[in-house]
């Protein structure tokens, strides 16, 4: 599913130009809708529904669909400066700083990335739903993908679901890791003992992380870390789990010596694009803290 056609956005219209039409038994209009499925990707359920709101126009060779009508931003914007890497009119991506949570979850005292996401949108007079496609813990920094509309959401939220949208991280972990590449593979589940923790167990859900090592350091190493799945502290349980914890990560046995907080970033996601299906690759650089652990550990410091 691509298209690499012209659409050009007109409001809240978008136009298309989806060439000739195959012919249809049943109707020119069913023609187009099967073109809106097949290569637009449009969700039939949204489809069915911009129909009955006539939200489908057709204008000679140009399809004219309603996929950017304003809506509440949902939180109280609140404007304290934000990295956008990407953005267009279908996705952002924004860096979240350690220290900022994604959204509230009721006990925070201080604005959440949402917040910040919408006092964005309202700086630049989009009056768009804030929607994010995937979280990162409250203390690990890195790259967060938000839909800036419903057709982006349910097409990003698909790729999500069947594992096209990809995430590396990077972490500095205690100990010497020893195998230059391999495989975490064990199941997580909740820590009956402790609210807060996950745990490596029989019962868990299936997890998989894969782990490359890109330095030795003073009794620690600079690791990354590619997710096969998406499981609740994924990376601190599995490195807890082998045995080389999170430098920082007191919650899975890792020292707070050098870093009060895991030291782990997201450096790259990798998602295909909701409208074209175009591979975007959006890095996102080191924060200067981590920077200055790794520097501090290397072996000459």
């Amino acid at each position: 599913m691509s298209y690499r056609g012209s659409a050009v956005r007109r409001g809240e219209w978008l136009e298309v130009m989806p060439g000739k039409l195959p012919q249809h038994p049943d109707s020119p209009r069913s023609a187009v809708r099967q073109w809106l499925i097949d290569t637009l990707g449009m969700p039939p359920k949204m489809l069915s529904r911009l129909e009955h709101e006539d939200g489908i126009k057709l204008a000679g060779d140009r399809i004219r669909i309603r996929l950017f009508p304003p809506r509440d931003y949902g939180f109280e914007p609140c404007w304290t400066g934000i990295d956008v890497l990407y953005e267009d009119d279908y996705c952002l991506v924004v860096h979240k700083p350690a220290g900022m949570k994604v959204h509230p979850t009721g006990d925070e005292r201080q604005p959440t990335l949402a917040h910040v996401v919408a006092a964005h949108y309202m700086g630049q007079g989009e009056q768009a739903a804030v929607r994010h496609i995937h979280r990162l813990d409250e203390f690990t920094s890195g790259p967060v993908l938000y839909a800036k509309n419903e057709f982006a959401q349910l097409i990003l939220d698909e790729a999500m679901s069947t594992k096209k949208i990809e995430r590396v991280y990077v972490a500095v972990v205690q100990g010497i890791v020893q195998s230059p590449a391999f495989r975490v593979e064990a199941p997580i589940g909740r820590d009956r003992h402790h609210a807060k923790r996950q745990r490596v167990s029989d019962t868990g859900k299936p997890a998989a992380t894969l782990v490359t090592l890109l330095d030795t350091l003073r009794d620690a190493s600079l690791v990354r870390l590619t997710l096969e799945t998406g499981r609740t502290h994924q990376i601190r349980v599995h490195m807890s789990h082998i045995g080389h914890p999170l430098i920082g990560d007191a919650l899975y046995g890792g020292s707070t010596r050098y870093f009060n907080y895991q030291a782990l970033h997201g450096e790259s996601l990798i998602f295909p694009h909701p409208l074209t299906g175009e591979i975007l690759n959006i890095k996102d650089p080191w924060p200067e803290e981590f920077i200055e652990l790794h520097r501090r550990l290397l072996p000459e410091s």
